[in-house]
C-alpha cells in the first residue's frame, strides 16, 4: 500500500508544482495577491507531498517490500538496516526522488520564511522553483518511477550496490545533493531578477545565504567522496579526475567564485552581472552532474544509470534551462547598474581577478571531462584523460590563485594601495619564504616544487590567521572586546581559508613523497616497507552479515609503536560483487595503507602505500566546510533585509 500512496503523493506534487510554476508568475505580473498566495501555498503542500512519498520509498526499503521493482533490484533481507534504509537513493530513481525532495524543502522554506522579501520578487522565484520541480517530477514519474511493482514478488532482493554499502556513501549523496539542489535557489533568485530587471538590497541578503548553505554541503559532500574512494576502492588514491568526481568539483569551483561575487554585491552593491551570470552557470553545472551519473555518456565507478533514454530528458532540461536563462540574461543585463565604483586595487577588483580564475579552472576541468566524449564524436577515436592532463593544465593555474587568496582579505574596499596592502601580509610572506628556503635545504632544488607547494600552505595558513590579526591590532587598545565581538563571518573565512591551506599541505606532501611496493607474500612473511616491518601473520576466512571475507592480518614494528592492520577481500553472494576493504593505520604524519589482492600458489598480492601527512588534505576540506557554516550562523546572514531597503539598481521600464 505504501507504494501507492507515495505514486499518488508523486502525482499530487506534480499538479501542485504546476499551479506554482504559473499562478505565482501570472500574479507577479499582474499584482494579483490572491495568485501569489497560492503560489506560496502550492509550494508548501508539494514539499509536504513529497515528504510523504520519500517517506514512503524509504518505508518499502526498511521492510524490504520486494514487490516494489525499485525495491527488489536494491535491497536484501541480509543488509544491515541502515544501508536498506540508504539503499532509497543509492539508485537512480531514489536519488532523483531525493533531488526533488531537497528542491521542494527549499521552495517551502521561501515560501514560509520569505516575507521579507517584496512579494513580486518572492513570487517569481517561486514561479522559477515549480517550473524546475515540475521538470523533475514530470522525469520521475514518466520515465523514472520508483513505485513500479512486481508481480509475482520475488521471494529476495538483489542487494544495493556493495561498494555503495559504507558509512562515507550514505552521506556522500545527500551532501552533494544538499550542494547543487542550494545553487537552483540562486539560480532561481537569479532569473527572478532579471525578470524584474532590479536587484536591491532584499535580493542580496537572500543570495548569499543560500550560496553559502549550499557550498558547504557540496564542499562536505566532495571531501566524503574522496575520503570513501580512498578507503573503499582499494588503490591507495584520494582523487583520480573521474568525470562524476569533476562534475561535483565544476559546479563547488564556480559556486566559490558566486560565493565571493555574492558578498560584493552585499557589501558594496558591485558585480551585479557576474552574480547573475554565475548564479546562472553555477546550477547549470549541477544540472551536468546530474547528467553524468544517469546518461551513460561517460564510465564512472560513481554512475547509477546507463539508459540513453534517461540522459537525453536531462540534456533537454539543461538546454532548456541554461539557453533561456541565458537568453533573458543578454536581454535584461545591459540594464542592470553596475554598482559603485572601485579601483583595480582593491577588494573588488582582487574578487574579480578571483572569479576570472576560477572560471579559467572551471573551463579546464569541464575540458578536461568532455575532450574524449567531443573528440570520440568528431573523429571516431577513443582517448582518456587523466591526472598527466589535469597536473599540466590545473595546476599552474591554481597556484597564482592560491597567492591572491591571501591578498584578497588584505584589500581594502573601494581603493587601496598594493604597497599597503603588501605591507599587511608581511608575516606570513616572512613565514612561506622561510619554509621555502628550509624546504630547499633539505630536500634540494629537485625538490622545488613540493618546496613550493609547502611554502603555499604556509602563506594560505599564516594568511587566514592575519585576517583575524589585523582586526584585533586595529581594536588592540580592547583586546577582549575586539575578539568577543568579532563577526562569526570574518571567522568563518579564516577558517576556510586556513583550511584551503591544510589541503594544500597534504596534497603537496602525498604526491611528493608518496611511496609504494607490491610483493606477493604468505603466512610468516615479513617484509621491510617505509622504516616498518610487515608481517602477514594469518590469511583466514571471516563471514560478514551479506558478505564472506577472505582476511588478511599484518603485524607492524618499526617507526611507532607495534600495531596490527587487517585487510579484507570481500564477496559478496547476492550481488555476485568483490569488493576490497583495505588496512589504514592513520597518524597526522601519515598513513600506512596496506590492500590485498588475489590468492595463487605464490602467496597473496598486498599492495602496500606510504602517504605522508595525506590526512591533511580531508581535514582541510572538513575545516574549510567548517568555516562557511561558522559564517552561515552569523545572525546578520539569518536576518532578511528590510522590504523597503534602497535598490542596488533601478527597474526597468515594463516591456
Amino acid at each position: 500500500m505504501s507504494a501507492e500512496v507515495g505514486q499518488f503523493a508523486l502525482i499530487l506534487a506534480l499538479l501542485l508544482a504546476l499551479v506554482q510554476s504559473t499562478a505565482p508568475l501570472w500574479g507577479a505580473w499582474r499584482g494579483d495577491g490572491t495568485l501569489m498566495a497560492l503560489g506560496r501555498a502550492a509550494a508548501r503542500l508539494q514539499a509536504g507531498f513529497v515528504i510523504l512519498a520519500f517517506g514512503c520509498l524509504a518505508y518499502a526499503f526498511v521492510t524490504c517490500d520486494f514487490s516494489v521493482a525499485l525495491v527488489a533490484n536494491h535491497a536484501h533481507t541480509a543488509q544491515p538496516t541502515p544501508y536498506r534504509f540508504a539503499a532509497t537513493w543509492g539508485n537512480h530513481e531514489g536519488s532523483l526522488l531525493l533531488w526533488v525532495l531537497i528542491l521542494v524543502i527549499f521552495g517551502g522554506a521561501v515560501a514560509t520564511f520569505g516575507g521579507a522579501l517584496r512579494e513580486t520578487l518572492q513570487a517569481r522565484v517561486l514561479g522559477i522553483q515549480g517550473i524546475i520541480g515540475a521538470a523533475f517530477l514530470s522525469f520521475l514519474l514518466f520515465t523514472s518511477n520508483p513505485f513500479l511493482r512486481l508481480s509475482p514478488a520475488p521471494l529476495e532482493g538483489r542487494e544495493l550496490n556493495p561498494l555503495l554499502q559504507d558509512p562515507g556513501l550514505v552521506m556522500h549523496p545527500p551532501m552533494l545533493y544538499l550542494g547543487y539542489v542550494g545553487f537552483s535557489m540562486a539560480f532561481c533568485f537569479a532569473v527572478a531578477a532579471l525578470i524584474e530587471g532590479r536587484v536591491d538590497a532584499a535580493w542580496a541578503r537572500w543570495v548569499r545565504p543560500w550560496v553559502l548553505a549550499a557550498w558547504v554541503p557540496l564542499t562536505l559532500g566532495i571531501t566524503l567522496g574522496s575520503a570513501w574512494a580512498y578507503y573503499e576502492l582499494g588503490w591507495g588514491g584520494w582523487w583520480f579526475w573521474d568525470p562524476v568526481e569533476n562534475a561535483s568539483l565544476m559546479p563547488w569551483i564556480l559556486g566559490t567564485a558566486l560565493l565571493h561575487s555574492a558578498l560584493v554585491l552585499e557589501r558594496r552593491g558591485a558585480l551585479v552581472s557576474w552574480t547573475i551570470l554565475l548564479a546562472i552557470l553555477t546550477f547549470s553545472l549541477s544540472l551536468v552532474g546530474t547528467f553524468l551519473v544517469r546518461s551513460g555518456i561517460l564510465t564512472s565507478v560513481h554512475a547509477f544509470a546507463v539508459d540513453p533514454e534517461r540522459g537525453v530528458y536531462i540534456l533537454a532540461i539543461i538546454g532548456a534551462t541554461t539557453g533561456l536563462s541565458l537568453a533573458l540574461y543578454a536581454w535584461r543585463a545591459q540594464a542592470l547598474r553596475p554598482g559603485a565604483f572601485f579601483t583595480p586595487v582593491s577588494r573588488e577588483g582582487g574578487i574579480i581577478l578571483n572569479n576570472l580564475f576560477l572560471s579559467v579552472l572551471c573551463a579546464v576541468v569541464f575540458w578536461g571531462t568532455f575532450q574524449p566524449v567531443f573528440i570520440e564524436l568528431m573523429a571516431g577515436d577513443k582517448i582518456s584523460v587523466g591526472p598527466p592532463f589535469y597536473a599540466r593544465t590545473f595546476v599552474p593555474i591554481a597556484a597564482p590563485l592560491l597567492v591572491l587568496v591571501v591578498l584578497g582579505p588584505m584589500v581594502n574596499w573601494k581603493r587601496d594601495s598594493l604597497r599597503q596592502a603588501l605591507r599587511r601580509v608581511r608575516v606570513p610572506l616572512a613565514l612561506a619564504a622561510v619554509v621555502l628556503l628550509v624546504s630547499l635545504v633539505l630536500g634540494g632544488f629537485k625538490g622545488v616544487i613540493a618546496a613550493g607547494g609547502l611554502a603555499l600552505a604556509a602563506w594560505l595558513v599564516a594568511g587566514a590567521g592575519a585576517i583575524l590579526g589585523r582586526r584585533w591590532w586595529a581594536g588592540r587598545a580592547y583586546l577582549g572586546r575586539a575578539i568577543r565581538t568579532t563577526p562569526r563571518a570574518i571567522v568563518g573565512l579564516t577558517l576556510a581559508h586556513a583550511g584551503l591551506g591544510l589541503l594544500v599541505l597534504g596534497i603537496t606532501a602525498v604526491t611528493a613523497w608518496e611511496t609504494d611496493k607490491v610483493v606477493s607474500m604468505r603466512p610468516g612473511d615479513t617484509v621491510a616497507f617505509a622504516g616498518r616491518t610487515l608481517t602477514l601473520a594469518a590469511l583466514e576466512n571471516v563471514n560478514g552479515p551479506n558478505y564472506e571475507a577472505r582476511r588478511a592480518r599484518f603485524t607492524v614494528t618499526g617507526q611507532g609503536a607495534p600495531f596490527t592492520l587487517s585487510s579484507e577481500r570481500r564477496f559478496f553472494p547476492s550481488a555476485q560483487t568483490q569488493t576490497t576493504e583495505a588496512g589504514i593505520h592513520v597518524r597526522p604524519l601519515g598513513n600506512l595503507y596496506v590492500s590485498v589482492g588475489e590468492e595463487s600458489p605464490a602467496g597473496v598480492v598486498v599492495r602496500l602505500w606510504d602517504h605522508p601527512l595525506i590526512v591533511w588534505i580531508w581535514l582541510g576540506g572538513f575545516t574549510m566546510a567548517l568555516g562557511g557554516a561558522v559564517s552561515l550562523s552569523d545572525r546578520r546572514l539569518r536576518l532578511g533585509a528590510a522590504v523597503k531597503a534602497p535598490a542596488l539598481a533601478q527597474p526597468m521600464a515594463a516591456e
